[in-house]
């Protein structure tokens, strides 16, 4: 997770605590609003950064994994 709280940090140009705030609550939003299925995945990619999760399952994995997976859910490719 931490990748992706710094580069939240960098983007917004905010603290690392504040980052991690936003990560935290952006993660926790998902979990809550995805289907049960793709909710548990989401601290399993965020704590999996370097893309060994879902591995043997024909996905990528890892954080860019997620984002395909739930851009797919929104028909785009």
């Amino acid at each position: 997770m931490q990748k992706i709280v710094n580069l939240v940090a960098q983007k917004a140009k905010i603290s690392d605590e504040q980052a991690r705030t936003a990560v935290d609550t952006v993660a926790s939003f998902l979990k809550d609003k995805l289907p049960p299925g793709v909710a548990g995945q989401v601290d399993k990619y965020l704590n999996d950064e370097e893309g060994t999760a879902g591995a043997g399952d024909n996905t990528s994995g890892g954080v860019g994994g997620m984002a395909d997976k739930v851009g797919g859910m929104f028909g785009k490719k």
